[in-house]
């Protein structure tokens, strides 16, 4: 049941909800984002103690935050064994994945789950926030990260096809070859508008074109697939291991894009990633939108299981560190050293806008 040697046995849990300030606004189609809101998760049992944590974000999941909020403080009044902690969320893995996520990959942590004890360097992905109507501040912005070495940067469009097309063009022009570009749309399209875009977009240095129709619209996800000229991704579309298949079976996708907070668990990501391989398509994973934790979780999972650029870097838009030691980086990679780390309960009291549970164990 478990994906480490983790026999049914007592457990208190601790859960909190944070709240993390961003370093610069983080713009998507649907609106700028000024923080993180963050379920953070702690199973105490006799054999240790394991973290996990969700970072919920609307038009990421139908989850909000005080839906999740409240299931997990449900979750912390009522469950006390493993066994049952496990039960409640694989029920909640359809309806509230991110929140069941929190917990399992807690359990995973507790299990010991030998993903987490990998070692080795892997390659983020930069992204670029400026405007082309700022000329100078964007370049400023690109040279600075192609300066640390990133060699794939994301672009996000999803708000009007044409401002777009300027905005990808004018990146290009500063980008000059030293890096492919990787253009997510957010979902801020309709059918017709993606078609605007995506007939007229130059394929020079593009490397992807990441959902830029609506997860649920598979029927424009296949129509775009049919007319653009450049390798098109699904991200928010895939929840499921069996959404993978249904990508691959429509022939709408050449990439697919994992989440952690999507799959509840570290070995059904891994399974995920080898599914995109095996139906002839290539993974991207990574999570923008989470602390250090996930990103570090979704790090071990990439190491020898992925070859494009890491999209793990959520805990870079943050000046909030969870994690002790803090993740290394070094230019464009992050370094791990097969250590498991600790969790800064400093950070995590300084920035809780609510605790519940078993804390004073840990305080």
């Amino acid at each position: 049941m478990m994906s480490g040697s983790l026999p049914n046995s007592k457990i208190a849990l601790a859960t909190a909800k944070l709240r993390l300030p961003l370093t610069v606004p983080y713009r998507l189609a649907f609106g700028e984002q000024t923080h993180f809101d963050v379920l953070l998760v702690a199973v105490l049992s006799d054999s240790g103690i394991g973290w996990g944590e969700a970072t919920i974000l609307p038009g990421y999941t139908d989850e909000t935050i005080e839906e999740g909020w409240s299931l997990a403080k449900d979750l912390t009044d009522r469950c006390k064994t493993t066994d049952e902690l496990v039960s409640v969320c694989d029920e909640m893995l359809d309806s509230a994945p991110f929140t069941a996520t929190a917990f399992l990959t807690a359990l995973d942590w507790l299990a010991d789950n030998p993903i987490l004890q990998r070692s080795g360097r892997f390659e983020l992905l930069g992204t670029v926030n400026g405007k082309a109507n700022d000329r100078d501040k964007l370049e400023q912005e690109i040279e600075t990260l192609l300066g640390r070495g990133y060699k794939t940067l994301k672009v996000k469009i999803g708000w009007e096809p044409e401002a777009d097309l300027k905005q990808v063009e004018v990146i290009r022009q500063i980008v000059s070859g030293r890096a492919k570009l990787r253009i997510d749309g957010n979902q801020g399209y309709g059918r017709d508008q993606a078609i605007h875009f995506l007939s007229r977009l130059e394929p020079h240095d593009i490397e992807l074109v990441e959902q830029p129709c609506a997860a649920e619209d598979w029927d424009a996800a296949a129509a775009i697939s049919k007319i653009s000229k450049v390798p098109l991704m699904l991200d928010e579309s895939i929840y499921t291991l069996s959404d993978i298949d249904r990508a691959a079976d429509l022939k709408c996708a050449d990439y697919i894009k994992l989440k952690l907070m999507k799959l509840g668990r570290l070995n059904t990501l891994k399974s995920g990633l080898q599914q995109i391989s095996d139906r002839g398509m290539t993974a991207v994973l990574g999570n923008g939108v989470a602390t250090d934790l996930g990103c570090w979780m979704e790090l071990c999972v990439a190491l020898g299981n992925v070859k494009t650029a890491g999209e793990m870097n959520g805990f870079l838009k943050t000046p909030v560190q969870l994690l002790e030691p803090v993740l290394k980086c070094d230019g464009a990679s992050v370094i791990l050293d097969g250590s498991m780390p600790k969790i800064n309960l400093d950070a995590v009291k300084k920035h809780a806008t609510d605790r519940v549970g078993a804390w004073k164990e840990l305080d």
